[in-house]
């Protein structure tokens, strides 16, 4: 840029217009570039081709609205992304989150918790990486799927969550492979490798979950955070080294409390010290949404708690 002539625009000596132009049109350009880390995540594959097990998947992936018309939600999804949401490079901490959005496996309620997660957390210097993980093969006739859902939940209440264990297999495994793609693109996208966390929800805290309990140390996420969720099926073998945990939910969710406690226990009985916050009220799902609750300021809490780690600081502090 010709500063000298930058200055002049502001009084200080004459300058032709055309310089003037050239001036505005590179301050327009780099104000554009600086938006474009927060405005235009970029979405990537997390598997080279096909992901494994999707060989034989039929079913197309696509967006239906929620009962009521309020939000969209995604189903059917057989091949997993990452959604890149990069913070402005003058912000960036060099942390990263991974975050999975909920749905029983069966859909993804891809905004309240996922993409506004991503950019709220990207406001403050935080990257945040939205996982699409694959689901199970659900109707395209949204009404239809919504009635088989509605089955599916009213079930899971009255004999628990265990079953979904089954239909967790493949976005376990999607979880486990985002992490190894965040880190390898750890440089590309301004994060440290070893300031790598997992956010999940739902049916995405058990990714998250399974994430941080796979065999291989060096594979797991540096911290991890589900929230209203935990292992569905039977609570596996708690190693003995562990990232940090931090576990949070509503005391009226009538779903998955019962297995957050018990996931709580666990991590406590094999050693560690999760953080635990169980808010009075908020129901099962609340994510991003407000609803005038303690419940509705848990990504606080957990940004305060990532605080105290040292990751919202930026690592050359």
């Amino acid at each position: 840029m010709n500063y000298r002539c930058a200055s002049n625009w502001f009084g200080l000596a004459p300058c032709s217009m055309a310089a003037r132009l050239r001036v505005l049109c590179l301050i327009a350009a780099a104000s554009f570039t600086t938006q474009a880390f927060a405005a235009t995540p970029q979405e990537v594959a997390i598997w080279p081709g096909v992901a494994p097990g999707s060989e034989k998947a039929e079913q197309k992936e696509q967006v239906s609205p929620f009962p009521g018309g309020k939000f969209n939600v995604v189903r059917n999804v057989t091949r997993p992304t990452l959604t890149v949401y990069l913070p402005d490079p003058s912000k960036a901490t060099g942390t990263g989150v991974i975050v999975a959005p909920g749905g029983a496996f069966r859909m993804l309620t891809i905004d309240a918790e996922g993409n506004d997660v991503a950019r709220w957390l990207v406001e403050r210097g935080i990257a945040a990486f939205v996982l699409k993980y694959r689901l199970i093969e659900t109707p395209g006739s949204d009404a239809l799927m919504w009635t088989q859902f509605m089955a599916r939940m009213a079930a899971a209440k009255m004999s628990g969550t265990a079953s979904f264990a089954d239909d967790a297999k493949l976005g376990i495994a999607d979880g486990i492979q985002a992490v190894k793609v965040v880190r390898a693109h750890a440089d590309e996208w301004n994060i440290a490798p070893d300031r790598i966390g997992f956010v999940g929800f739902s049916a995405g805290g058990m990714v998250a979950s399974f994430a941080m309990l796979t065999p291989a140390e060096a594979a797991r996420p540096d911290f991890v955070a589900p929230i209203y969720g935990a292992p569905l099926g039977e609570i596996p073998k708690i190693p003995s080294k562990l990232p940090p945990v931090f576990l949070a939910y509503a005391s009226d969710d009538g779903l998955i409390a019962e297995r957050v406690d018990a996931f709580h226990g666990a991590l406590r009985k094999a050693g560690h010290h999760p953080e635990l916050h169980i808010y009075r009220k908020g129901g099962h799902g609340f994510g991003m949404n407000q609803q005038g609750l303690s419940s509705d300021y848990w990504i606080e809490d957990l940004y305060h708690w990532m605080e105290s780690l040292g990751y919202t600081r930026a690592t050359t502090e």
